[in-house]
């Protein structure tokens, strides 16, 4: 499934020397509602993710106690913000969720199957319009739900220290930098954020 994109990103040095050290990707779109998705990754802004993962933990068990399924958008319109801030949520966030319930239970986002109808670009500009949700909240839809294959989140401190790791910079690259040398990954920058993130995690090293 990825191998034109590997042997488009192995004609960067730097790229290839990841992909060696990291081995094959494992990246496939999860196709969850889109509510869910979208959920979640709210929860998960600017969090590491072992945080955002026990505060989602807790925050699925709010609805259901074995926490093994996400709340419907109903059941979150009819929780209070306090509640949802006993999860682990800031009210920023509690209350953003509860508008994307909102707009979900009213038909304004898009369905998984709508989602497919759009560009990504299209998809930018309808869910930005959600309180609370900003590029890069789409941009982890479009990579980790969707499975779009040229997404570059820039601005994500992963993607940049995964970038300063691979090229051996001094300093953490700034956004602009790395969407501008990220370009001759096209049309496949998702598997290279993907292998970018690998290699801030160090995992590029095993």
């Amino acid at each position: 499934m990825h191998r034109p994109a590997l042997k488009h990103l192995r004609g960067d040095p730097v790229m290839k020397r990841i992909i060696t050290r990291a081995g094959s990707p494992d990246l496939a779109p999860r196709r969850q509602p889109t509510f869910q998705s979208i959920a979640q990754a709210i929860v998960y802004q600017q969090l590491s993710g072992r945080v955002a993962e026990v505060i989602l933990g807790r925050f699925k068990k709010l609805f259901n106690k074995k926490g093994d399924r996400f709340p419907a958008p109903r059941q979150v319109l009819a929780a209070s913000v306090k509640k949802l801030r006993t999860a682990g949520l800031s009210e920023a966030k509690a209350n953003a969720i509860r508008d994307l319930a909102r707009r979900t239970r009213d038909g304004l986002v898009p369905t998984l199957a709508q989602c497919d109808e759009l560009t990504d670009a299209q998809l930018v500009e309808v869910f930005t319009a959600i309180k609370g949700v900003g590029p890069w909240t789409v941009q982890m839809l479009l990579i980790f739900n969707l499975g779009r294959p040229d997404i570059m989140p820039s601005n994500d401190l992963g993607i940049r220290r995964g970038f300063q790791v691979a090229h051996g910079l001094r300093q953490m690259p700034s956004p602009e930098r790395v969407e501008r040398d990220g370009k001759k990954w096209a049309p496949f920058r998702t598997l290279a954020a993907w292998y970018l993130w690998r290699a801030a995690d160090g995992d590029d090293e095993k």
